[in-house]
């Protein structure tokens, strides 16, 4: 058993730029070697792809073992020596939940970094930019234990400069210091970050109920997480940006889907309104009675792939989300690969996701 060889090469592919025939002949090579490094390495990922039959000689990607996302609540799962281990992150879940532990020693925590900041910047441009959090500093006060919300805030950190919190530690909007830090820089870019329904609430409507506006008409707001309660509110996707800039004259707006298990390899929407895989990973649409892969246009259970994962056998799961696939190589944009549609939790599961809970 040999370490695959991830953190040389694969941080420099490019972006969005593989077809779909590249891009999986690359995907497979370095999947495959995550496969076989968890199954020598992991006790109970040997025992699954096992138990399971699952061929570990994958001929394509929708071949590969995965692992339901939520056996992570209830195993800890690891690949490393526990002493390699630097930190651990935990999702979201309300009163009563289990709650995911990853593991990340050293390695996969600097390909999180680089990958992330390889996505990120393709929206943002290389620049670091002015940060507005639309949360508390308080969020981010234990830097050892991880949560979904902390690990968010810290990641795209790296993309800020001069970082300033728009909520105070109650949660209350802190419009005074907001428009301090807004002054300091007229008609510049301003990166702004926070989580679906922490920004809805606490910024949109905290706006909107005392009449205030602000003036962010140069803001990119970055946003994931937390749609569940938007939807069990009737808050469409158009309706949430159009409040957005009314409140607050926000007009760049990029949603971004993913989970605590694979944090690094987001999918970020673009200027067309698709989630969009780069080339350090991809999804499969599955149907949710057999498990077969769906074409584009179907809607089923989202397979996530990422070659990130080394500390733990994150690198294939299934998430409890739905979705279809709805175009490969042709989105307008102009990005390559595989553009999709999140549809939303599977009727049943945990209320889970990087903003559906927090604490007061």
């Amino acid at each position: 058993m040999s370490e695959p060889t991830v953190l040389s090469e694969v941080p420099q592919w490019p972006v969005f730029g593989f077809s779909k025939a590249d891009k999986d002949r690359m995907l497979l090579g370095e999947l495959q070697r995550l496969t076989d490094w968890h199954y020598g390495a992991c006790p109970q990922y040997r025992a699954i792809v096992d138990k399971f039959g699952s061929p570990r000689e994958a001929a394509g990607l929708q071949a590969l073992p995965f692992l339901p996302v939520r056996l992570f609540k209830h195993e800890q799962l690891l690949s490393v020596p526990r002493a390699d281990i630097i930190k651990t992150m935990t999702s979201s879940g309300t009163s009563g939940q289990s709650v995911s532990q990853i593991f990340l020693d050293k390695r996969t925590s600097a390909l999180q970094v680089k990958v992330l900041s390889r996505i990120v910047g393709d929206f943002i441009g290389p620049k670091r930019l002015p940060m507005l959090v639309i949360d508390c500093r308080a969020t981010v006060a234990d830097r050892y234990r991880f949560s979904a919300r902390t690990a968010g805030i810290l990641g795209f950190s790296i993309f800020g400069r001069d970082v300033e919190f728009a909520l105070n530690d109650d949660m209350s909007l802190n419009l005074e210091g907001v428009r301090r830090f807004l002054d300091k820089y007229p008609d510049q870019p301003i990166l702004l970050f926070g989580f679906t329904f922490i920004v809805w609430q606490h910024l949109v409507q905290a706006l909107e109920a005392s009449g205030d506006t602000l003036t962010l008409e140069h803001g990119i707001l970055i946003h994931g997480g937390g749609w569940k309660q938007l939807q069990s509110q009737a808050v469409s996707t158009e309706e949430f940006k159009r409040r957005l800039e009314h409140a607050a004259g926000v007009k760049r707006v990029h949603n971004y889907y993913g989970m605590v298990e694979q944090t690094g390899s987001i999918f970020v929407e673009c200027e067309q309104g698709h989630q969009h895989a780069s080339s350090w990973s991809d999804v499969i649409i599955r149907d949710p009675l057999d498990f077969s892969p769906l074409p584009p246009g179907k809607p089923g259970l989202i397979q996530l792939l990422s070659v990130i994962p080394h500390s733990y056998p994150g690198h294939s799961l299934l998430s409890e989300d739905q979705g279809e696939i709805v175009g490969v190589d042709d989105c307008a944009c102009g990005r390559k690969g595989t553009y999709f549609k999140v549809h939303g939790r599977i009727q049943n599961a945990e209320t889970r996701g990087c903003s559906d809970t927090y604490s007061r």
